[in-house]
């Protein structure tokens, strides 16, 4: 180890900028923020977000720009670009000779080095990027190299060394990895799901690792886990703990003050409490979320939320979506997309819908539970996500279960809670209003129905009154037949008694006559003897007499 190494003198080491650096006449947040700014921010947003900034801070206004102009231009430190040459290829940084610049991160830069002595190896050597020697960025980097220190894993990539340049910077180095990242060497060698949940496992048993030394890693994504071959078989490599945080015990002597209100690690990976940029929030369950994104990507081909989607909105807005959207489920995804199911099919070396089948259920709801925006919810570990993982291999019953339809409904409740609130008083309202209505309505239909009973009931009336006067009519026209009968019957009674008058006289006549043939009859019997021979004479006196 060379000496004067930060970890064995306990402190960060000072900035070795010039005493007119504008960033020494800064407080530490402000530095901090304008390093947020320039490696965290989308390069759309840098210059507002620096505007803001300063209007904020007017009083410090002139020393953030010369600070941000500075970090741009690389040229912080006294050295400038004589800096460069202590990291140029076939430059020596202690015993290790610079090959070529692989990498770059925020406040680092990774170089393939070659060390001499005492063995003969390629190492992958950190150095800080020019400028980056602030309080800040050194504690940062001293964090990154206690980290790696702490783990022995074959899935991680092991600290060998560190020291300073001959200016003073830190540098450390690390295990060259010769590797790609595990997606693009998933699909490179379109390795079948099976293959490319055991090369996940390795990453899982790494991870479990990690925060069983009490670290976080908070930045898993593709070009930080690294696929090389030992022994001609595939072998993952974790590496990058740049920003990783310690669960107990601190990885610096001094406070990591800016984490506070800073945005650590890649959004597309980001967990929601991460998004949230509180440093309390932040624990092993974030990095599981970041696997479970990770695993999103490895049978699908695709992310939760493209990074065009995030990175072409806003931080609040990127926030909200990590909080707020839940990403359709891996086998969903594919069922939409059909091109993507079948790429993706084609990258893992079989077809659409034999894929869709794998997907469906078991991964689905291992997916689901990694990445729950209720931290609560997800895996209490990793182990347990790999435990999970390993049972869909071996044909087992996976413990992950799809979410229930309560529990989706008070995710939603808590999610949006405001809106349920003001929905809760415009349905209330509308509510209100309905029942105001309806009450109207039932007045004023109760007014029609009786309206309409009264109009009924004098319908009923009329219409009875118009039988009444029908059969009063029809018993006047009897009558009047009977009348016009009767004075028929009247008339022939009368003709009848005239005719009987008429009769009587006649038989009155007949009578008299009867009378008189019996008179006759009685005076010829007693007066004239019964001789017939005195009959015509009789006869002839009778007319005589009549006459």
């Amino acid at each position: 180890m060379a000496e004067d190494d930060p970890s064995e003198t306990g402190r960060a080491p000072d900035s070795l900028g010039s005493r007119d650096d504008p960033a020494t006449r800064l407080p530490e947040e402000l530095e901090a923020a304008v390093y947020d700014i320039l490696f965290q921010a989308p390069g759309t947003e840098q210059e507002e977000a620096v505007d803001r900034l300063c209007s904020r801070h007017a009083e410090h206004e002139e020393e953030l720009r010369r600070l941000v102009a500075l970090v741009r231009g690389g040229s912080r430190t006294l050295g400038g670009d004589a800096e460069l040459d202590e990291a140029r290829p076939g430059s020596m940084v202690g015993p290790y000779k610079i090959v070529q610049k692989i990498g770059e991160g925020g406040f680092g830069a990774v170089f393939l080095a070659e060390q001499r002595e005492p063995i003969e190896r390629q190492v992958a050597l950190k150095l800080l990027l020019p400028g980056m020697d602030s309080r800040q960025i050194l504690l940062r980097f001293e964090a990154e190299r206690r980290a790696l220190a702490r783990l022995d894993h074959p899935n991680i990539a092991r600290v060998l060394d560190a020291g300073k340049t001959e200016r003073g910077h830190p540098y450390f180095v690390m295990e060259y990895v010769p590797g790609v990242p595990i997606t693009r060497y998933c699909d490179e060698h379109r390795l079948p799901l099976r293959a490319r949940l055991e090369l996940f496992l390795q990453v899982c048993s790494a991870v479990q690792h990690s925060h069983q030394k009490g670290i976080l890693h908070r930045d898993l994504k593709p070009s930080n886990l690294l696929v090389t071959l030992v022994e001609g078989e595939p072998r993952t490599k974790v590496i990058d703990f740049g920003v990783a945080k310690a669960l107990t015990a601190p990885l610096t002597e001094a406070t990591l003050q800016t984490e506070v209100g800073r945005l650590l690690g890649t959004p597309e990976y980001m967990s929601p409490e991460q998004a949230e940029m509180s440093p309390l929030d932040v624990d092993t369950r974030t990095d599981i979320y970041s696997l479970g994104v990770l695993l999103y990507e490895l049978l699908t081909g695709c992310l939760p939320f493209s990074s065009e989607d995030l990175r072409s909105k806003g931080f609040g807005e990127v926030r909200r979506l990590l909080r707020e959207v839940d990403p359709p489920t891996p086998s969903r995804r594919l069922g939409r997309d059909p091109e993507a199911a079948t790429r993706a099919a084609a990258r893992s070396g079989t077809s659409a819908p034999a894929l869709l089948e794998h997907l469906r259920g078991d991964l689905d709801w291992i997916v689901q539970k990694a990445t729950d925006k209720d931290r609560t919810r997800r895996y209490e570990s990793v182990g347990g996500m790999a435990e999970d993982l390993q049972r869909f291999l071996d044909g087992q019953p996976v413990l992950a279960r799809p979410p229930s339809a309560s529990y989706r409904l008070r995710k939603l409740w808590r999610r949006r809670r405001g809106e349920f609130v003001g929905a809760a008083v415009a349905l209330v309202s509308l509510v209100g209003g309905l029942v105001a209505s309806l009450l109207l309505w039932l007045d004023a239909d109760h007014n029609w129905r009786l309206a309409q009973q009264k109009e009924g009931e004098a319908r009923q009336h009329a219409e009875d009154a118009r039988r009444n006067l029908e059969t009063a009519e029809r018993n006047a026209a009897e009558a009047s037949r009977n009348a016009a009968e009767a004075s028929r019957n009247a008339t022939r009674a009368e003709e009848a008694a005239a005719e009987a008058r008429s009769n009587l006289a006649d038989y009155e006549r007949l009578a008299d006559l009867v009378l008189l043939d019996r008179a006759v009859a009685a005076a010829d019997q007693e007066l004239w003897p019964e001789l017939p021979a005195r009959l015509p004479a009789i006869d002839a006196w009778l007319g005589a007499r009549a006459s």
